[in-house]
């Protein structure tokens, strides 16, 4: 589920909810394992309007047998039937989503320090994430980066998989993955390109030779 993940919402796009829809849609049929519906930042939907797009996300995913995660909203994941969530650090309330969740949905988590990875290690959780490994733009509010070594320390020591985010694009996809990560999770590289699909096929491609 992990190795080709998508993380987005419409501010990644223009705040355009139309070509949101068609990117990811593109990105769907190009072979990613796993969706992140993440509204964050510059996004100017309204509660009701993320609660909408969550449900035609929710639809289209299923058409293609993908997963569907809800950034930070177990209750919103749990009401349009997602397969799961993803918590934050700053978000500061994993154990109230796992007391919520678990057994429900999918629970990721954002680690990006050795003390948050050890504290993951004694919960129920599915996978962390780690990042940003690289500078991104995709967030306002990102972490400091973390670089390539400090995230194969992460992997060594985590007891879930993890996926990389932060940054990942096809100059840098290859040493991401010789950490030992379980997956590569993108934003820019693939809502923002120009081809959704070779963008998409280049990472599939990457993780086939990987695994051949």
């Amino acid at each position: 589920m992990l190795e080709t993940y998508l993380v987005g919402g419409a501010q990644d796009v223009n705040n355009d909810p139309t070509a949101f829809l068609d990117s990811v849609k593109q990105a769907l049929k190009a072979g990613i394992t796993a969706f992140q519906y993440r509204e964050k930042g510059t996004s100017k939907l309204t509660t009701d309007e993320k609660a909408g797009m969550a449900r035609v996300l929710r639809k289209l995913t299923r058409e293609y047998g993908v997963p569907l995660l809800i950034d930070d909203d177990e209750e919103l994941a749990l009401k349009v039937g997602a397969d799961g969530v993803h918590v934050g650090q700053k978000d500061r309330r994993i154990e109230k989503v796992i007391q919520r969740a678990h057994g429900k949905l999918i629970i990721g988590y954002s680690c990006n320090q050795v003390d948050q990875v050890t504290k993951a290690n004694s919960l129920p959780i599915d996978y962390i994430g780690s990042g940003p490994v690289f500078a991104t733009h995709s967030k306002d509010d990102a972490d400091p980066v973390i670089g390539l070594s400090k995230l194969k320390q992460l992997v060594s020591l985590s007891t879930h998989p993890v996926v990389a985010i932060g940054g990942i694009n096809s100059a840098n996809m290859a040493q991401t993955l010789a950490t030992g990560v379980a997956g590569l999770s993108v934003i820019s590289m693939v809502l923002q390109s120009n081809n959704i699909g070779l963008a998409v096929s280049e990472i599939r491609q990457l993780l086939f030779n990987l695994h051949s």
